[in-house]
């Protein structure tokens, strides 16, 4: 498998880390790179994140017009039908760039996932069923999308999951959230769940709470 394009960001030499952030339908890698300077990582922790470009495919809502993405959206009610083979194509290829930082020296725990909306649902897939402990999962404004078909690797029963949705979601609604977070509850997954006074977006406040969950993870 040929790796997924991406814009690579290291916060300092010989990074001990890695983030893989997966962006949203229709967007690039290029946007979650600002945020990087914002979570305010200590020097003495050097992280390399990553920020692959999805691949561009029809998307059935938007009328089959072609655009970024890492699945079809076939339907308005999002978790109705899910194009899970294109998902579970995406979350190959998110594994393969986990790969790759194992192959550069990362250590697995130090490995983390992370994705926004579309991004979010293939972290889930990715991380869940890894046969590799990770570092950490980080969604947001998401949902699980492969919630009944998801086989979970007993590696990762220990991945500390953080979940961030905004209350005033128009796109994914926080019950999709919500159901999310009764998934981990009832495969007893460590977990954490943060909402903001936000619609389908990022704030300050929440980039301040993914350093501080980010940041005591990092050795």
């Amino acid at each position: 498998m040929s790796l997924l394009p991406y814009i690579e960001v290291a916060t300092g030499e010989k990074p001990g880390a890695s983030v893989i952030w997966l962006h949203g339908l229709g967007a690039d890698g290029h946007d979650f790179e600002p945020i990087v300077p914002e979570l305010k990582l200590a020097k003495e922790h050097a992280v390399r994140f990553i920020f692959p470009h999805a691949p561009k495919i029809p998307v059935t809502i938007n009328g089959g017009m072609v655009m970024p993405a890492w699945y079809d959206i076939l339907d308005m009610n999002i978790n109705r039908k899910v194009d899970s083979e294109q998902l579970q194509a995406s979350a190959d290829a998110v594994i393969a760039l986990v790969e790759q930082e194992l192959a550069r020296g990362i250590p697995s725990e130090q490995i983390f996932l992370a994705g926004f909306s579309q991004g979010g649902a293939v972290a889930y897939q990715a991380a869940l069923s890894y046969d590799k402990p990770l570092g950490g999962l980080l969604t947001m404004s998401t949902y699980l999308a492969t919630a009944d078909t998801l086989e979970l690797h007993p590696q990762n029963k220990n991945t500390p999951v953080m979940v961030m949705h905004g209350t005033e979601d128009p796109v994914v609604p926080e019950q999709l959230g919500q159901a999310a977070i009764s998934f981990l509850q009832k495969h007893d997954y460590s977990h954490q769940y943060k909402t903001y006074r936000m619609p389908h977006s990022v704030c300050a406040e929440q980039i301040t709470d993914i350093s501080k969950w980010l940041q005591p993870k990092l050795k």
